[in-house]
């Protein structure tokens, strides 16, 4: 697993509002493997919410959704079968605000592909908080369609109508790939903004990919993102275990306001 990790910043409201707020993006497989090893690596990440990619959509997935969300210490917030396999779930922390499921065109002779969104507030009960929006996107294999998706994914972030926002998941795209161009021009790339941790994004042992990501809208102060081998309590057993795809953590400061 190589050296530990520096710490990132704990979850927590400062004193002008602003939150901070961490971020995991997941691509589960369906749950086909290590549940127990995936709920371990999602705890230890100690995450807010939760992007998750290939969640189950078929026989019993709400079933299998509440399992791992009750393993890993978590809520459902939207998503899963109703959007094609990208989920949201999150801690109690946050208030939601909204939350929809999505389908995208779909090119026939081709995965449906689908976008699960939310607006999330964090702060004191009553209080205007700071206000993030979020989507969770796995997009296409095939190229064309896979850029038309993306730009799809900036109008759901734009539709949320709040000033700060974050999208993160597979995108099967590198970033010298077009559509991950697309998406780190209008917005910021994590890794490239605050790398922490490791890059790559691929099974340990495969070809070294990035091809899973966390954006932020401007606004929003990127602390750190990469993928947490070396974290307290990842173990490269549980992350093998797991699931096909590495995490990607990222921690952001999120300003006050935003109505």
């Amino acid at each position: 697993m190589g050296d530990v990790l520096p710490d990132l910043p704990a979850s927590g409201t400062e004193a002008d509002g602003s939150a901070v707020v961490r971020v995991l993006s997941y691509n589960v497989r369906s749950l086909r493997d290590d549940v127990g090893a995936l709920a371990r690596v999602i705890r230890a990440c100690a995450p807010d919410v939760v992007c998750v990619q290939e969640a189950p959509r078929f026989f019993r997935w709400r079933k299998a959704v509440a399992r791992l969300a009750r393993a890993a210490g978590l809520v459902y917030v939207t998503g899963g079968a109703t959007a094609s396999g990208p989920m949201i779930l999150s801690t109690l922390r946050p208030h939601v605000e909204r939350a929809e499921a999505l389908l995208l065109p779909r090119t026939p002779g081709l995965h449906q592909r689908g976008l699960a969104t939310a607006v999330l507030r964090f702060g004191p009960a009553g209080a205007a908080g700071a206000r993030l929006g979020v989507v969770s996107c796995h997009l296409s294999i095939r190229e064309e369609e896979r850029y038309a998706q993306g730009r799809l994914v900036l109008d759901a972030l734009a539709a949320l109508g709040t000033p700060h926002g974050v999208v993160a998941g597979d995108l099967n795209d590198r970033p010298d790939g077009r559509t991950f161009g697309l998406l780190a021009g209008a917005l910021q790339d994590g890794w490239a903004v605050r790398p922490w941790g490791r890059e790559h994004t691929t099974r340990l042992g495969d070809p070294l990919q990035r091809i899973d990501a966390v954006f932020a809208t401007g606004g929003v102060e990127v602390l750190g993102c990469g993928v947490p081998m070396g974290l307290p309590g990842v173990s490269e057993a549980d992350l093998r275990a797991a699931t096909d795809h590495l995490p990607v953590l990222a921690v952001v400061r999120v300003p006050a306001g935003g109505r």
